[in-house]
């Protein structure tokens, strides 16, 4: 994981200097590699989908519409 993610080495400034922003770095990274990334080890498959909990991988178009969507909800206050 500290080869494929910059944020843990102090190298440049590309590190995380709040706790909640690295949080929210190491969230979209695992869900990038167990959803969206193919794993050659699983034949082109996700780790998701060779757990057999989703059949098609997540697109980033699908991540923007969750990311928003959360957003909206917290502002509005619902769960709808």
């Amino acid at each position: 994981m500290r080869m494929s993610m910059r944020r843990f080495t102090r190298l440049t400034y590309g590190h995380s200097k709040k706790v909640e922003n690295h949080c929210h770095a190491l969230a979209l990274y695992f869900l990038h590699y167990n959803w969206m990334r193919p794993n050659q080890a699983l034949e082109g498959e996700t780790p998701v989908m060779a757990a057999k909990l989703t059949d098609a991988k997540l697109s980033m178009a699908d991540l923007v519409t969750m990311i928003d969507r959360a957003g909206l909800e917290e502002r509005l206050g619902s769960s709808a």
